[in-house]
């Protein structure tokens, strides 16, 4: 990822909040009083008083699902100075991930976010490995300070959907 973020995201990118399966959502080490809803869904994640954060040390790990394709063309962390990400590695379409196996695999891209993009400066993806995206694992490394809770705010993905056929909707075109 290059280190310059957009200054603001391009008209025709959307918020893709609406395409994720909630129904597949997973987040290994939150605290369970403090879980991935608070920095995701809509309502949540503009309330300052709500976040999301680690449990047993300072690395998260999210699988998010879309119900359709979508292309990611950037993201928004939202974090505090000392307990907000700083690592953050993306993976397309990896399912199945868990901290023993997350260093296994090379990540689709990877930042370093500065304290400067925590206050939700948008962090454009390399484009091209973000095509065909039906799900998006995000491995939070570490955080600004090192502390062992890293903490989440608000979370924006970025992005368009790809115009697909959906095979169900096709009726048989009857021989006459």
């Amino acid at each position: 990822m290059s280190a310059e973020s957009a200054s603001a995201v391009p008209r025709s990118q959307v918020d893709l909040l609406d395409f994720i399966d909630w129904s597949g959502v997973e987040c290994l080490n939150q605290n369970g009083a403090h879980s991935l809803p608070n920095a995701l869904k809509q309502g949540y994640r503009e309330d300052e008083g709500l976040n999301l954060e680690s449990d047993a040390d300072e690395q998260l790990l999210m699988y998010l699902p879309f119900t359709q394709v979508i292309k990611l063309h950037s993201f928004a962390i939202t974090g505090p100075e000392e307990e907000g990400p700083k690592t953050v590695k993306l993976f397309s379409n990896k399912e199945h991930m868990g901290f023993s196996n997350v260093n296994d695999f090379p990540p689709s891209d990877t930042a370093v976010l500065s304290v400067d993009d925590l206050k939700g400066k948008p962090v454009v993806v390399k484009y091209v490995k973000f095509q065909n995206v039906r799900s998006l694992t995000i491995f939070i490394e570490d955080n600004q300070s090192g502390s062992d809770i890293t903490k989440v705010q608000k979370i924006i993905l970025y992005g368009t959907t790809v115009e697909t056929t959906d095979m169900k909707g096709l009726k048989k075109v009857e021989d006459h």
